[in-house]
């Protein structure tokens, strides 16, 4: 309330305000602390993980033929380099197993027969909550001379995440998942020297006579700042550094638990990526008897229960875990759900298929 009550102002642009730029910087730091950033002012905020991701796949100017991802990945990743000018082809695909993990051997195969530049992973799947070896995948990334780009829009705020330590060159995330903030913020970091041209121009309050940027001295914040959805942001971010990342996922991964035991006695359900050892707040499944949409809809409308139906944003994947082209129902988990929610989920769906 104190950001949206303050005089409107942007980033840099007025006196109205005596230190408006804390309102980024304070957030900035606080990111960098939760993500292992070092260079917390290389952070650049946006309206989420999917500008971000555009902002460095375009930037970067690399072929999408001499880029890896994954068959894991959302479409915030798939779609820029498909479609967009300069950069869309196609890409070199890493499959994944039924549980939805990439194993970093493929991708050392990969690198090791083919032109590369780049590679770009998620951290945690938003199917299955796989989470992926994202140091071994840094560690083969650097020592072949590839950029690393790391899609953190599922993990950040609910997984550990060392991006210095893992070698990561650029990153994205999102606001309004597990960073507690408001829809519509997010950003991303690059690594200072990397090149990576912006993808929009425009005012900044900084130098209003350049005109023309020259030797890569470029500004990736452009235009009004949603400064009350950062503020909001900040806010949130620190309410999770002081709970800290372990306590976060370890009550995740316990109500995770607890439904996938519970989901066991249910005849006809089939839990996608049951045999994951490590997850994130995710579980996805399908059943016998119901697709994911009418399963979803009769949750909502009967019981007051929200989950999600369908492909997720990410249509690669289903075909190697086994979920077809209706994909699953996927259930998301917050810090502030209980074990009561789970038991409520339970037996809406025990009545359901029975």
């Amino acid at each position: 309330m104190d950001a949206l009550d303050s005089l409107p102002s942007g980033q840099f642009r007025s006196a109205g305000v005596v230190d408006n730029s804390d309102i980024f910087g304070t957030c900035r730091r606080r990111l960098a602390s939760l993500m292992g950033i070092s260079e917390a002012e290389r952070i650049y905020f946006t309206s989420g993980s999917t500008e971000g991701l555009n902002a460095v796949i375009s930037g970067l100017g690399i072929k999408a033929e001499q880029i890896i991802t994954t068959v894991t990945e959302h479409n915030s990743v798939l779609r820029p380099l498909y479609n967009l000018p300069g950069i869309k082809g196609e890409p070199a695909l890493l499959s994944c197993d039924e549980n939805g993990c990439v194993e970093p051997e493929l991708f050392e195969e990969k690198v090791s027969g083919g032109d590369y530049r780049a590679v770009i992973l998620n951290h945690c799947s938003n199917v299955t909550g796989a989470i992926q070896d994202v140091k071994a995948f840094g560690e083969i990334a650097g020592k072949h001379g590839l950029i690393f780009i790391l899609d953190a829009s599922q993990s950040a705020g609910c997984l550990d995440i060392r991006a210095d330590e893992w070698g990561v060159d650029a990153l994205a995330f999102t606001g309004h998942k597990s960073l507690m903030g408001v829809q519509g913020t997010g950003g991303y970091y690059v690594r200072n020297g990397l090149s990576c041209m912006p993808l929009k121009y425009g005012g900044t309050g900084l130098d209003s006579s350049r005109v023309v940027y020259e030797d890569g001295e470029y500004e990736y914040e452009v235009g009004t700042q949603n400064a009350p959805g950062i503020a909001a942001l900040s806010s949130a971010v620190e309410w999770v550094l002081s709970q800290g990342i372990d306590k976060i996922s370890d009550k995740e991964r316990g109500l995770a638990d607890k439904l996938l035991d519970g989901l066991s006695g249910i005849n006809g359900v089939h839990v996608i990526g049951q045999k994951l050892a490590n997850r994130g707040p995710v579980v996805s499944f399908i059943t016998d008897s119901l697709s994911p949409s009418d399963l979803a809809y009769i949750l909502q409308n009967s019981y007051g229960v929200v989950t999600r139906a369908g492909l997720h944003c990410a249509p690669l994947i289903h075909k190697h875990i086994g979920s077809g082209d209706k994909g699953t129902l996927r259930v998301s988990f917050s810090y502030f759900n209980t074990e009561e929610d789970i038991d409520a989920l339970l037996i809406a769906l025990r009545e359901i298929l029975a």
